[in-house]
């Protein structure tokens, strides 16, 4: 119970500790990768660039924000798909619940139990909690067979309770940076615009070079606005399937248990 309880601190403290750092990273990385003089003309920021580094870094002061959005995407990519990975536990949780479920039907539950130890993951802790209450409800004399199956019931509930949290978390950043990162896009898109029509408006000739900076700003924030939303939702989506498909398996192993209670007690 300590390494699981250890585990949920690690997952909710994971994110307050995480996104200070990446958004300290990503404006170092604005600084001195994306602005590196090599990157432009004569070592000039100023000037036109020489690579997609400076043209990047040309995009303005929303691009260091926007690079911190994309990181975080990562960052929470890899901690939900090791945390989901890990959920699921060592084998195919379709067979786990098949195999849990034919031993029911023989009256093995020492066996499920050991199943479950071998299994590990999220399922394999709420069908351990089913199989407990399973054995605490067949020796039990107080309560009837309704009373029991209810009993049963809500230990699942209970112990899904307790697991589901823990694959959920820090979904909401994804689903949250997947509205933002466009919001922010579109604001460094509404800066370059200003730019660039600033330039435009100036007496005499307009300053091409000011026009084409202001131009490039508006299209690399739009550019990396877009992309790191759509990463943002591909991923939220594909979390929250697998979660789904978890979830489904728990129930079914629930209705598994509970109809063989059922039918093997009176």
């Amino acid at each position: 119970m300590s390494n699981k309880t250890n585990f949920k601190g690690f997952y909710a403290g994971f994110a307050s500790i995480a996104i200070p750092i990446i958004f300290t990273v990503a404006v170092l990385v604005y600084i001195f990768v994306l602005g590196n003089p090599a990157n432009f003309l004569d070592g000039n920021p100023e000037k036109r660039a020489l690579n997609m580094l400076g043209i990047v870094h040309q995009g303005g002061i929303i691009v260091p924000i926007l690079l911190g959005l994309l990181l975080m995407v990562l960052t929470f990519v890899v901690e939900r798909a090791i945390t989901i990975f890990r959920a699921k536990g060592t084998g195919s949780i379709a067979a786990f619940v098949a195999g849990v479920h034919q031993l029911l039907s023989k009256g093995d539950i020492a066996t499920a139990k050991e199943n479950c130890d071998k299994q590990r993951g999220s399922v394999s802790n709420v069908v351990k909690a089913g199989l407990l209450k399973y054995e605490e409800m067949s020796v039990s004399k107080e309560l009837n067979k309704d009373q029991k199956i209810v009993a049963i019931k809500a230990e699942f509930e209970e112990a899904t309770s307790l697991e589901l949290p823990m694959l959920e978390q820090n979904l909401v950043i994804l689903a949250t940076i997947s509205s933002i990162s466009t919001l922010m896009g579109l604001l460094g898109t509404v800066l370059g615009m200003i730019k660039a029509f600033s330039a435009m408006a100036q007496a005499g000739a307009p300053d091409a070079v000011a026009l084409a900076s202001g131009i490039s700003e508006a299209l690399i924030n739009t550019a990396l606005g877009i992309g790191t939303s759509a990463l943002a939702i591909i991923f939220y989506n594909f979390f929250t399937t697998q979660i789904d498909k978890l979830t489904y398996s728990i129930d079914e192993a629930g209705v598994a248990i509970t109809q063989n209670f059922a039918s093997r007690h009176n």
